[in-house]
């Protein structure tokens, strides 16, 4: 079979075309059965041959030819068979040419019907994985196949946005891991492989290279969280979102060089995953006491708030100023509190003289919190992960801020068996 026929036009040409002719067909059967049953159509059976005179001026008669007559009745009858007969010798010309007419309507009507499915398929080949920005925008009718390519533009939209983020996160990553990859370089051709270094020198680019790789493992971890969290790997089931706080807090409370204070709460199960929502709040905690003055305290919460459950964390850091609390969720993000980057002291890590970790014992810094070192330089995908954490639940994450006063974080996520969509409240639900 030639390869235009398996095509979706040529198929709804012939059903156009079929259908147009089996019912134009139909019209004209019944139409030639009514008239053979109103005009009882029959041929002439009796004949009868008469003599033709013709009379000349004396009066006298003589012959010229013969005729042959019959009775009026049977003329009728034999005037309707040859009207039948005519009409169906026309029926079948008009039937021929309405098959050839209703081939080329059929033609254009189906190419103008799968017109939008070409522009579809033009627009599909001319995206390419690198180049997500072109899209179909059909006009026309509001149809099933303005339907789909409105889908297909909306999935596009959605992609687009997931390779820019991926991109950006793939461009952030290799900004982040450039430098301390730097740093280990150039201790490692200055001192350490140096022979005329010195054991100090040797012993601070150690140090160096230390914090370093230490920074590097986190990115890298905080990263593989990201990728697992997205890919679903992690399985939902019930989890006491209060629980979750109080075993935050007693790991935090230990090491930490603030004071961790966790607010007592009734049981508040919902439907989640437990090591993911401990991540969160582990996070937020360790945010809280890196930015918190030492001997300041941080206080972590959860509570309930109709159909909505939530954790909050209260530091007494710097504050964020009003500009930037919408990107504190971003990846990579740090805030500024005065111009200054958060939990810096002129542009030196807290806790830190001449590069070397101040209060170290042992190679071991001291303040720890979880692995967290008050001050130190973040990767930026702490809170990041919170939000993804939270929205992958159905909640949603919120800062309330004031510069110089501290900052609460809040994660709101739908309690078991919550019935409403009411949005979760604006206001900072953590007890004063």
């Amino acid at each position: 079979m030639p390869a235009f026929t398996r095509s979706i036009r040529f198929r709804l040409t012939a059903l156009y075309s079929g259908i147009l002719f089996a019912l134009a067909g139909a019209g004209l059967a019944v139409t030639y059965v009514v008239v053979e049953r109103v005009t009882d159509p029959k041929p002439i059976t009796t004949r009868y041959t008469a003599q033709l005179v013709k009379e000349k001026a004396d009066g006298r008669e003589y012959p010229v030819g013969t005729l042959d007559v019959a009775a009026i009745e049977e003329i009728e009858s034999e005037v309707n068979l040859r009207l039948l007969e005519t009409l169906r010798t026309y029926s079948l010309l008009a039937l021929g040419v309405l098959f050839l007419v209703s081939l080329a309507l059929g033609w254009v009507l189906a190419g103008r019907a799968l017109r939008p499915a070409g522009a579809i398929a033009r627009t599909a080949r001319e995206i390419q994985a690198t180049d997500l920005s072109r899209r179909i925008r059909l006009d026309g009718p509001r149809d099933e196949l303005r339907d789909l390519a409105d889908t297909i533009d909306e999935m596009l939209d959605r992609l687009d946005a997931a390779f820019r983020a991926q991109r950006q996160l793939i461009d952030d990553a290799s900004h982040e891991l450039r430098s301390p990859l730097a740093i280990i370089r150039a201790n490692l051709d200055a001192s350490l492989t140096a022979p005329e270094a010195t054991d100090e020198e040797r012993a601070r680019a150690t140090a160096i290279v230390d914090r370093a790789t230490t920074r590097m493992s986190r990115l890298v971890e905080d990263l593989l969280a990201t990728a697992r969290r997205d890919a679903d790997a992690l399985a939902d089931t019930e989890a006491d979102l209060a629980e979750v706080a109080r075993e935050a807090g007693e790991e935090f409370a230990a090491p930490a060089e603030v004071t961790v204070r966790t607010l007592p709460s009734d049981p508040l199960l919902m439907i989640g995953d437990p090591d993911a929502l401990r991540r969160a709040a582990g996070n937020l905690l360790s945010n809280a006491v890196r930015v918190s003055p030492a001997g300041g305290t941080v206080t972590i919460g959860a509570g309930r708030s109709g159909g909505w459950l939530w954790l909050a964390v209260t530091d007494e850091g710097p504050g964020i100023a009003e500009t930037e609390i919408s990107r504190v969720f971003d990846r990579f993000w740090r805030g500024t509190a005065g111009g200054t980057p958060r939990g810096t002291a002129g542009g030196t890590p807290r806790g830190t003289a001449g590069g070397t970790p101040r209060g170290t014992a042992g190679g071991t810094p001291r303040g720890t919190a979880g692995g967290t070192v008050r001050g130190e330089r973040r990767t930026g995908l702490g809170l990041a992960i919170v939000r993804q954490i939270v929205e992958s639940h159905g909640g949603q994450p919120a800062v309330f801020s004031t510069v110089g006063a501290g900052s609460t974080f809040v994660l709101w996520l739908p309690a078991a068996g919550r019935a409403d969509d009411a949005p979760p409240p604006a206001a900072n639900p953590m007890p004063r």
